[in-house]
């Protein structure tokens, strides 16, 4: 990784380059799937493209080195494509967590004429299955590694542990306050723990776990240990692919763009918003306009805002959403997350016949059945319009609670269906 001109500040600079290898975890038997976790989809998504993303969005991280198995090469070849990953580069893995990080190592270290990797003065290795890794934490670890030589996350013990003895009885127990669960990203200066790799034991090489350990008992480096996030778990068995699955949904759910193409305040549709706001407290509720120009929707869609409710109040039939719907396909919006779409639709049965009305609002089967093979989850919402004061805000209410859990929950199993409030 290397921290350019506008690096983040930091109590020592960081202008020197800097790199990070990446270990793809082997396929194992925790996980109880075939497949090997890292690929393992998340929102139709594979885990491992999360963590990269994590690392891309480090302005100062220049390269990442992924150490992949020959039989998935292609796969992690497709998946760089297909998400648009940058500044990726692919090594054969070893057979064990060691050996695929000193190949991680040997390749930075090599500096080829050919490649476009050179040896760094610091290096982190993380884990492909911890995908929350935050910014922060990184140039936490890499700051304390230049002034130590190595320096790793950690997080407090949450089970003490415990050492059996050869007939399977309690020997001893560690006094959990006084250890702590060493977890990833570690960083280190390259020649410490490069020269730590290649002076490094077969044994340690076939069953070590610990980077740290290695720069201490072959560089005797004193690691210094960064206190961590809650957010640094590992996915290992497959109930955490589910809860990584709702902190995806819970993080892309904080922001609900609402348009509309009327600015009349007295209109049902500025109720509806209201009552969003006033639901959903926790959420940013903003609203963008299909106008000509479409320059607050268009900036609305920069800020990477993947919930949208369309009310149609002017617009005939799915005129307004389609061109809303045509807005987030060009933008690529949905590459990397399902983006939600709800056409909200005001029934006025008196001035439209009811059987005519339903068989246009119908045709968002089709429109939906089209845009979720770009990753856009379209879903309609008909609220009767004119009501009763009282029976209009309870519809309203109902109609916001709805949106609100198609948002949380993006259900692909809800796409296309027209939903009553």
């Amino acid at each position: 990784m290397e921290p350019g001109p506008a690096a983040a500040p930091a109590p020592l600079p960081l202008r020197l380059p800097l790199r990070l290898p990446l270990r793809l975890p082997l396929p194992g038997e925790r996980m109880g799937v075939p497949t090997p976790k890292q690929f393992c989809p998340v929102l139709e998504r594979p885990l491992i493209s999360y963590t990269l993303q994590a690392l891309e969005s480090v302005c100062w991280i220049k390269d990442i080195v992924v150490a992949v198995t020959g039989e998935n090469m292609e796969a992690m070849k497709g998946i760089i494509q297909k998400y648009q990953h940058q500044r990726i580069s692919l090594v054969a893995a070893g057979v064990t967590r060691h050996r695929s990080i000193f190949n991680g190592l040997k390749a930075l270290a090599e500096d080829q004429p050919d490649s476009k990797l050179s040896k760094p003065e610091v290096v982190i290795i993380h884990d492909a299955v911890r995908p929350f890794v935050e910014e922060d934490v990184l140039l936490k670890v890499v700051t304390a590694a230049k002034e130590h030589g190595a320096a790793g996350a950690i997080r407090p013990l949450v089970s003490t542990v415990i050492s059996p003895s050869a007939d399977g009885c309690l020997d001893h127990s560690l006094d959990r306050a006084r250890h702590r669960a060493s977890e990833m990203p570690q960083a280190f200066l390259f020649d410490v723990i490069y020269e730590a790799y290649q002076q490094c034991s077969d044994y340690d090489l076939e069953f070590g776990t610990e980077c740290l350990q290695l720069a201490l008992k072959y560089g005797h480096v004193h690691a210094k240990l960064v206190e961590g996030s809650p957010d640094l778990w590992k996915v290992t068995y497959k109930r955490d692919l589910y809860a990584a699955e709702s902190i995806i949904k819970e993080r892309i759910s904080q922001h609900i763009c609402i348009v509309m193409d009327t600015k009349d305040e007295n209109h049902v549709g500025h109720h509806l918003e209201e009552i969003l706001k006033n639901e959903l407290n926790h959420v940013k509720v903003t609203s963008g306009a299909l106008c000509p120009a479409g320059r607050d929707l268009e900036q609305i869609i920069l800020e990477q805002c993947y919930s949208y409710v369309c009310v149609n109040v002017m617009s005939p039939d799915f005129e307004k959403t389609r061109r809303l719907l045509n807005m987030l396909e060009e933008s690529n919006l949905s590459i990397l997350y399902p983006v939600v779409v709800i056409s909200v639709y005001f029934l006025d049965y008196k001035s439209v016949p009811f059987d005519q009305k339903m068989e246009n609002l119908m045709q968002i089967k089709e429109y939906a059945k089209e845009v979720k093979k770009i990753n856009i989850l379209l879903c309609g919402l008909l609220i009767y319009y004119p009501q009763e004061e009282q029976n209009l805000q309870a519809s309203l209410r109902q109609g916001a609670t709805i949106i609100a859990t198609l948002i949380k929950e993006r259900n692909s199993g809800l796409v296309g269906q027209l939903l009553v409030a």
